[in-house]
């Protein structure tokens, strides 16, 4: 569920109850954005609507002694009270409105009116640490000898405000009882919006769009429907996304390397999903193409030589455009469970005031259980929570002791500031301890990625998570929740921390990453993955990579094993495409003539090759320091896109489906009609119907659906 900010901003504007900068600040975002101000403006219509339909009600006349209890209610909500008899003022009040006025009516003054005063009192609040979970502080971590047992409970010296906060255990139970006053009344608004829709439905001169309009963006309380860019405020729901300028054709005479670090990243693809069966629209700087292409299972052959993955490339035919498509595809080696190497795991939770949310904390604690059921006697499990200060809640514990690691998890609740800095040191600190030579030495960091003490310099937690790499223990990040993902900050902490990133939107998503991918998404066959791509230029004038456009590397850094780069997991699959014009199909973009080199260009020289390409990988082995290199050339014959195999086509219909959500200038004649047509019928995976792509088929035609209203950026 998202905060009550959230949920009432345009709300509150449109019924005149924002003022001063607030209000300065939505209708700055009404001129920009077509979708707030039609919003705004059904908002203000069905409120006119409710106005004239009240006027011809009965007017419930109140007793002097009613009065003086409505008097008292209020009073109570702007005191914030949370006691027993608040939770009945609450019913008094809420009988009151629905008793004399009656039914759907009612609902919509509880939905227009009740709201926004219950957001300005909620927002005075400030959260404070709840967890009652046993606390080591951050130094006593580096001797063992000082660990306490796991019943005992010490704050952390450098904060006394958060032990003295873990001390008033009636003013948490005060603020815990006061959110779950709001989230059920919250509910009941909810509720209350869809009743309001119905009531305007059925009235005279009402506009067709807003009850299902109305419904459908209350309901996600208008999250990330923005124009993309860096740092946007999205509805003010403070969710961040780097800014990904797409990358353009190049010419392979001026430019003929092309190198990149692979991406195993999931993240954009899941959190996509939530904002399409959410009812609107990604940011642009949302959609990563190469992480939609990645989330999907292929159907490619393993290694079978010493390398630990095979490299699989096909040519065909542009279903969008004149040019050619190039596929370069890995496979990484598979390892069987009972085959896994050693684990040992370090789970670094935000527990953070932010984290409280249903689809948040409550959600990683299910996830991480499936996680657990799929470890055994030889892996240890180590849990560090972060909020204002850092804690080890479980010291190294036995994956056979599930019952006692899982109790742990269940303990946390949500509250105070964010240090994720703190958190991180001390996670890492514990590893390293734990640290088993040749086994998985990985670091668990769940988190919507709002750091907001101690280190809060996206900079500066990069170059920390840099540092702790090179002590040999992997990262995963886990983003969480909406309204508040920090994006950008999550994925480039996985980029820099030899590591990969996913984004947890709902339990099936936890699922998979923690049960079907469970060995990809833990053990690493090998790291900094780099790809370099020489093209043939009598064969090739341009080319463009789809996708990766913050993973690409100067070529200079593919021989350099100094450079990061990214990790591929046992069995994953990295799935790349590249568009090319075909020599003398095209010229490269017109530039000035140069005033010192010649004025005309040599032409390429042939060597009378038919190769199109020849992609070199480079690659460490877990623990190594030298890189391996592997090439493999590719020939310029392109065969019609129907001749492809089922993988090649449904990687196509994903990366066309994500040029049209970024508005590529590229996208050529590509159309969601096409998308639908080319992924139907590429749903099998090794003759199997693959539930996740049938999927994909659904939300294509649900954003198919949601496009048809929406302006292009």
């Amino acid at each position: 569920m998202m905060n009550d900010k959230q949920k009432t901003k345009l709300t509150a504007y449109a019924l005149g109850e924002l003022s001063g900068s607030e209000k300065e600040n939505i209708e700055l975002l009404l001129k920009k954005d077509r979708e707030a101000s039609q919003f705004v403006d059904e908002v203000k219509q069905t409120a006119v609507l409710l106005e004239s339909e009240f006027a011809a009600e009965e007017k419930p006349i109140l007793t002097e002694q009613e009065k003086t209890r409505l008097e008292q209610v209020w009073q109570e909500r702007a005191t914030n009270s949370a006691s027993e008899s608040a939770h009945g003022n609450s019913w008094s009040l809420k009988w009151w409105m629905f008793a004399p006025l009656g039914g759907l009516v009612a609902a919509g003054i509880a939905a227009i009116v009740l709201l926004p005063r219950q957001a300005a009192i909620m927002n005075t609040q400030e959260p404070i640490v709840t967890s009652q979970i046993p606390v080591v502080d951050q130094d006593d971590i580096r001797d063992e000898k000082k660990l306490p047992p796991p019943t005992a409970t010490l704050a952390s010296p450098a904060e006394p405000e958060e032990a003295k906060a873990r001390v008033q255990v009636a003013e948490r139970k005060k603020d815990v009882a006061a959110r779950e006053e709001y989230d059920g009344l919250a509910n009941e608004v909810q509720s209350a919006t869809g009743a309001v829709a119905g009531l305007a439905r059925q009235m005279p001169g009402a506009p067709a769009a807003a009850p299902s309009k109305m419904m459908a963006q209350s309901r996600e309380a208008m999250i990330g429907y923005g124009k993309g860019g860096a740092g946007v405020d999205y509805y003010t729901t403070g969710e961040d996304y780097d800014h990904l300028p797409e990358s353009d054709f190049v010419s392979v005479t001026d430019h003929p390397l092309s190198t990149f670090s692979i991406d195993v990243d999931t993240a954009s693809y899941s959190n996509l999903r939530r904002f399409i069966q959410s009812g609107s629209l990604p940011p642009v700087d949302a959609v990563r193409i190469e992480e939609l292409i990645n989330y999907f299972p292929y159907a490619y052959e393993p290694p079978k030589g010493s390398h630990p993955f095979a490299v699989h490339t096909e040519v065909a035919r542009s279903p969008w455009s004149e040019n050619r498509l190039v596929r370069i595809a890995l496979k990484g080696r598979e390892i069987v469970t009972k085959d896994r190497p050693t684990a040992n795991l370090v789970f670094l939770l935000d527990v953070s005031g932010s984290m409280a949310d249903e689809n948040k904390l409550p959600l990683l604690k299910r996830a991480f259980k499936l996680l657990v059921d799929g470890l055994n006697g030889r892996d240890k499990v180590s849990i560090v929570v972060y909020a204002g200060a850092s804690g080890l809640v479980l010291p190294p514990t036995s994956g056979e002791k599930k019952a006692e690691i899982l109790a742990s998890l269940e303990r946390l609740e949500a509250g105070g500031s964010t240090n994720g800095a703190s958190g991180i040191d001390l996670a890492y600190q514990v590893a390293k301890q734990n640290f088993v030579k040749g086994g998985v030495n990985r670091v668990i960091l769940a988190t919507d990625g709002d750091f907001n003490v101690g280190t809060t310099s996206r900079g500066d937690l990069i170059r920390l998570i840099e540092t702790k790499a090179k002590e040999g223990t992997f990262l995963t990040v886990l983003g969480l929740g909406m309204g508040n993902l920090k994006d950008g900050t999550l994925e480039q902490l996985a980029n820099k921390g030899n590591g990969n990133y996913a984004y947890i939107d709902d339990d099936r998503e936890a699922k998979k990453v923690f049960v079907e991918q469970l060995s990809a998404n833990l053990v690493t066959i090998a790291k900094d993955v780099k790809i370099q791509v020489e093209f043939n230029p009598a064969q090739v004038a341009q080319y463009r990579l789809l996708g990766y456009e913050n993973r690409k590397l100067n070529k200079e850094d593919f021989n350099d094993d100094q450079k990061d780069a990214g990790e591929i997991g046992t069995g994953h699959t990295v799935t790349a495409l590249y568009e090319v014009v075909p020599a003398g199909q095209a010229s490269s973009p017109k530039v000035d003539a140069l005033k010192y080199q010649p004025k005309t260009a040599a032409a390429p020289v042939s060597t009378g090759s038919q190769e199109l390409l020849t992609v070199k990988l480079r690659y460490k082995q877990p623990e190594g320091d030298k890189s391996t290199l592997l090439e493999v050339p590719v020939n310029a014959e392109a065969k019609e896109l129907g001749q492809t195999d089922s993988d090649f086509r449904f990687a196509t219909a994903v990366a066309s489906f994500g040029m049209i959500l970024r508005n590529s200038k590229y996208q050529g004649t590509s159309s969601f009609e096409k998308v639908l047509d080319w992924a139907s019928g590429a749903v099998q995976v090794k003759g199997q119907r693959d539930t996740y792509r049938e999927e994909f088929v659904e939300l294509v035609r649900r954003a198919k659906e949601l496009k048809g209203g929406r302006v292009n950026n």
